[in-house]
């Protein structure tokens, strides 16, 4: 059989392999252009790892410029600038409120639906794939059909195979392996010829030494501000402003996850957070209110003095790294003691050990290498026909909404790209 005759046979213009944040927006875009789509999603659910982003609210974006967004994309920002340029934020907050979801702007210019439930941003894209006229199948892709340097469909899982004409892979990465991201996409890439890059967890929760985090395991901390020191080169590489949270193995929320992302060169020993837990105050400030509260509790130990300016499971953890006596009085504690307590409490250490695995992380860092992509339209240098959109490139971001812009402008422009026969 000819291969015009095989193409004229092809039930699908597009085959979309992966129905999450890209692969939603791929398909819905592909099939309101004319294209015959199907949508091929393991679970039998779209969107499952969209329902737990933003803790269940979903960040869906960052009000700013396309500029903004590859400054924020540490890896392979400017391979963006097409897709970005053709599907900034604003084009998507307008995509989601044009399709009914009324969204909401928060600290750091982030956008999330103004019902703050990830489930109303999963409805909405699911039903853009709907209206769109796309077909969805529940189905697990395992390996690409190829012939003379174009792609010619999908095998299925159980040994079915799906003709299409141009197959656009939206399979994520390793993080969250429980909703669906397992790495088919990078074995998918392999087969076509494709390099994979490094993976590594990014937007993670980190592993601290000693025993002073767990010891305060379960505190969160509010307004609170870090450093992130790099020992090796020894400069501040990151700071930030926010939440954190104290667990069994190190520290987590969201400025860690934040300054993960950051430590992109992992050697135990190597990163330091600096954590500030009264970031509002002046070190004159500071000790002007450390010098008021152990005059008030003179005759207290210094231990039992401390309620009103730290949360209880952080005293004895400050306590003993301040190395003043628990039993001092407090009208005993010296100047040199005051002064080096309150230095403490601005700059506290946490070394880190490494990250928690990447099953544990928001998105991960490293995938198909994008000097073997076209960034004007998503499709292989190697293999015609095939495009990759999402988490799946070598393409990762901070948080705020970045990686979900990626998934979004990268997923619309490989669906804009593809052709009706």
């Amino acid at each position: 059989m000819s291969q015009d005759k095989k193409q004229a046979d092809t039930p699908y213009d597009v085959v979309v392999v992966g129905g999450g944040a890209a692969g939603m927006m791929a398909a819905g875009t592909a099939a309101g252009r004319g294209c015959r789509t199907l949508l091929v999603e393991k679970n039998p659910r779209l969107g499952r790892k969209l329902l737990i982003t933003g803790k269940g609210r979903c960040n869906i974006a960052n009000r700013c410029d396309a500029a903004a967004v590859i400054a924020s994309t540490p890896s392979n920002g400017r391979f963006l600038y097409g897709a970005v340029s053709r599907f900034p934020p604003e084009e998507v907050i307008r995509f989601f409120e044009e399709q009914g979801l009324p969204v909401k702007t928060e600290r750091g210019n982030r956008v999330f639906p103004q019902s703050d439930e990830a489930k109303d941003v999963v409805d909405t894209l699911a039903r853009f794939v709907q209206t769109s006229g796309a077909r969805v199948k529940t189905g697990t892709v395992t390996g690409l059909c190829m012939e003379d340097g174009r792609v010619t469909g999908v095998l299925l899982e159980g040994g079915g195979e799906i003709p299409a004409r141009q197959v656009i892979v939206c399979c994520g990465g390793l993080s969250y392996p429980r909703t669906g991201s397992t790495g088919d996409g990078y074995r998918l890439a392999r087969q076509a010829g494709h390099t994979v890059t490094a993976l590594r967890p990014s937007l993670v929760p980190l592993v601290a030494y000693g025993q002073d985090c767990p010891a305060m395991q379960g505190l969160a901390l509010k307004n609170v501000s870090i450093q992130v020191y790099d020992g090796k080169k020894q400069h501040i590489l990151y700071e930030d402003f926010g939440e954190m949270l104290f667990t069994h193995f190190g520290v987590s929320g969201p400025i860690v996850l934040s300054a993960s992302s950051h430590m992109r060169e992992m050697e135990p020993g190597r990163y330091q957070i600096l954590l500030n837990v009264k970031p509002a105050l002046s070190p004159e400030q500071l000790d002007a209110r450390l010098r008021r509260d152990l005059e008030k509790h003179q005759n207290r130990d210094f231990l039992n003095s401390l309620s009103e300016l730290l949360p209880r499971k952080m005293i004895p953890v400050m306590v003993s790294r301040s190395g003043i006596p628990p039993d001092t009085k407090c009208h005993q504690v010296t100047r040199e003691q005051r002064r080096g307590f309150a230095q403490l409490l601005q700059r506290f250490p946490i070394r880190i050990e490494g990250f928690r695995p990447v099953e544990e992380a928001i998105v991960t860092s490293g995938g198909v290498c994008v000097k073997e992509i076209d960034p004007k339209t998503m499709q292989s240098k190697l293999v015609s026909g095939l495009y990759f959109a999402g988490e799946v490139l070598d393409v990762d971001a901070y948080t705020g909404g970045f990686n979900l812009q990626i998934a979004f402008c990268t997923g619309r422009l490989a669906a804009q790209s593809v052709t009706s026969f």
